[in-house]
């Protein structure tokens, strides 16, 4: 397509931009306030209400509190071995904002999800300045209200991992990447400097100590797929490749030198030869899925933004002649293909390509009605579409507040169906105003939607889902069952990493006949999954030893979906017996 047809699309499809109503104007002014605001409004009653998940939170927060216990900056230890497969970033951050935040305590999880908050914001307000390459300040919040309103964004938000973090750090990447794509395809776009080009090399130094691949892996998929696209790489001058490159191993590497040194290079074997590698081999942890997973969820992960993704894309196409735009679809397209070829499917992996998206989203909501014939029709079908998958989305939140109670819970909560249907109403009531194409509107009340359904589901369902909260009904159990003396307990089968986080690192796991062994050496208490109890009494009859069963626990263990039965044993010592 010629230069003269690509001025002829964007004067066709975007005459003149339509403005939002006035809040808009006042909230844009102060965007990190009121992104900061909504964030904690949003996400903090989840980050306080729900206990310690399964797998990887309690990994990560275990591996901070035995960091922050040992004074030890540069190992990762989980338990009585090490935990290689993650850099140290986000062990240094849970440590820190657990020393700040916890108060000489640190056995509380929701100390260990702050920098996920606090990323997550930081990824809304980075949403904004990456729109702000390219948009008003009016349409470049309302980008970043849609990122900050994403379902997934919220889960990231309120669990301590690694996403929300690198998300962040991502975006700092992709906006400087933007910038300089537009400086060198528009003679009047704004040049950047080179304090704010190094600042985005910085920023995938510090992102690859959080995980190493994703943020510069974010950023070579989008240039691959502008050289693709453009056939020219002239640009790639302009990101000042060698001081940027030394900058970011500057950053990165004294750590990297310092585990390879301690680990004697197990760091490197497991987090890329292992870890790494594996996801791109196969799926890995049962988490192989086919291409299009993340398509089938984007009605409910990206809710309630996928209202105005899919007429965001046909603009975003439509307008594709444009730098910024083109930039955008090369970052959000290419990364999604990226993610649906790998064979390892797990729903954040797509976080990075929801950022491009809410910006040409709001590219749409805040476009004139195209004249062009072409474009208006698909535009309306994309608009019918998009209201199904927001549809769809809806139904499946208010389906999780109904029904989850009864699978898992104590059985119908009334006041959660309420919430749910508060939340119905005020999705309905978004989608009439974006049907009606009051769309910056739509935003806002889809926006009072999520500040119902997110902290319903965080923190009044949640928590109440007993039969899924093994581990929070085993610990109490342990605590009344203990007595001064016991060695830490053995746990047999049922093995979460959510148990060494309430029980401690030096509990012992193993199987049966282990626990068996354990509790006639020592004493204490057992916890055996039935898988084990046969090997754990046939141990303790070989033994001749004694054990009586004090308690028990009935739940469903949802990282591996299947029906487990705990039994807490206490196990006579040999000696006291004889």
């Amino acid at each position: 397509m010629t230069d003269s047809q690509n001025v002829e699309i964007r004067a066709e499809s975007a005459p003149a931009p339509a403005a939002p109503p006035r809040i808009f104007a006042r909230l844009a002014r102060r965007p990190l306030l009121w992104l900061g605001l909504l964030g904690l409004l949003l996400w903090l009653p989840g980050i306080l209400s729900l206990p310690p998940l399964d797998r990887d939170e309690s990994r990560f927060a275990q591996s901070s509190r035995q960091m922050l216990e040992s004074g030890d900056l540069v190992d990762i230890r989980l338990g009585q071995v090490p935990r290689y497969k993650k850099p140290i970033g986000i062990y240094w951050l849970q440590a820190a904002s657990t020393a700040a935040f916890g108060a000489g305590d640190d056995r509380h999880i929701w100390t260990y999800r702050l920098p996920s908050l606090f990323g997550a914001i930081a990824a809304a307000r980075a949403t904004v300045w990456c729109a702000a390459a390219l948009l008003d300040a009016e349409a470049a919040l309302l980008a970043g209200l849609l990122m900050l309103s994403s379902v997934l964004l919220a889960a990231e938000a309120t669990i301590a991992t690694t996403d929300a973090v690198l998300l962040a750090f991502a975006l700092v990447v992709q906006g400087v990447l933007l910038r300089v794509y537009r400086a060198a395809r528009e003679a009047q776009a704004p040049r950047p400097s080179t304090r704010l080009i190094l600042l985005g090399w910085a920023a995938a130094g510090a992102g690859a100590l959080v995980k190493f691949p994703l943020v510069p892996g974010v950023a070579i998929a989008t240039v691959l797929g502008l050289i693709a696209w453009d056939r020219r790489t002239d640009w790639l001058s302009g990101i000042k490749p060698v001081q940027g490159f030394f900058l970011a191993l500057l950053v990165s590497m004294p750590w990297m030198i310092a585990i390879t040194i301690q680990s004697h290079g197990q760091f490197l074997e497991q987090s890329l030869g292992n870890d790494f590698a594996a996801k791109l081999a196969g799926g890995q942890e049962s988490h192989g899925l086919p291409p299009g997973f993340y398509l089938a969820f984007a009605a409910v992960t990206f809710f309630p933004a996928i209202l105005f993704v899919l007429p965001g894309i046909a603009v975003g196409i439509a307008r594709r002649g444009e730098p910024g735009v083109r930039f955008l679809l090369a970052w959000a397209g290419v990364w999604w293909l990226v993610v649906e070829a790998v064979p390892t499917k797990l729903p954040h992996y797509i976080l990075p390509a929801y950022p491009p998206l809410a910006i040409l989203a709001a590219l749409f909501i805040t476009s004139a009605p195209s004249s062009a014939t072409w474009l208006r029709g698909w535009l309306t079908a994309a608009r019918w579409v998009a209201a199904l998958q927001f549809v769809a989305g809806a139904g499946l939140l208010v389906a999780a507040l109904v029904f989850a109670p009864r699978l898992y819970g104590p059985g119908d909560v009334w006041w959660l169906a309420a919430a749910g249907g508060a939340g119905a109403c005020l999705a309905l009531a978004a989608l009439v105003l974006a049907l009606r194409r009051a769309f910056a509107w739509a935003v806002l009340v889809s926006l009072l939607a999520m500040l119902v359904f997110v902290p319903a589901v965080t923190a009044g369902m949640g928590p109440r889902l007993s039969r899924l909260w093994i581990t929070a009904r085993l610990t109490p159990l342990v605590l009344a069952d203990s007595k001064p003396g016991d060695p830490p307990p053995a746990l047999a089968g049922y093995q979460e990493p959510s148990m060494i986080f309430a029980l401690g690192k030096d509990v012992v796991l193993t199987d049966g006949r282990g626990a068996a062994d354990a509790g006639a050496r020592g004493g204490g208490l057992a916890l055996v999954e039935d898988a084990e109890q046969g090997a754990f009494l046939a141990r303790l009859a070989e033994l001749q030893a004694d054990a009586r069963a004090v308690d028990a626990v009935r739940g469903f263990d949802y990282s591996r979906g299947k029906q487990v039965h705990v039994t807490l044993y206490r196990v006579a010592r040999l000696m006291d017996l004889h």
